[in-house]
């Protein structure tokens, strides 16, 4: 499992200079100022969370079988599709509708990083 929240967070931090780099150069240009602020901040929760991914993969290979790591790297991932998911779309197409979904991938990064801190002090 480890291997997987490697990979994972490996791919997602590339995702992340790739976006970044789309948005710096290519987006500058066609997006308004406030939708290049909510690409930007997809961005940034995105390349957080990818170093978060690969911090579980880390930690796992000392606690393998802590089913509350895995689930933690499972509300990252989840977290990375449901807000800065979101938000790339929100930038890109306009529909501000979308923004309703945005607060669960918040719920899921709050959640993964309180299960990894309980898990880090337990020991589980």
């Amino acid at each position: 499992m480890l291997r997987i929240f490697l990979m994972l967070g490996t791919i997602n931090a590339f995702l992340c200079v790739l976006f970044g780099a789309l948005g710096a150069h290519a987006l500058k240009h066609t997006l308004t100022p406030d939708m290049l602020a909510i690409f930007q901040t997809g961005v940034q929760y995105h390349f957080y969370h990818a170093l978060g991914l690969i911090l579980v993969g880390v930690v796992l290979f000392n606690y393998p079988q802590s089913r509350l790591l895995k689930l933690s790297g499972w509300l990252m991932f989840t977290g990375i599709v449901l807000f800065s998911g979101t938000l790339y779309s929100i930038s890109l197409t306009g529909i501000r509708g979308l923004s309703m979904i945005a607060p669960l991938g918040g719920l899921s990064y709050m959640s993964a990083w309180l299960l990894f801190a309980y898990a880090a002090w337990t020991g589980k």
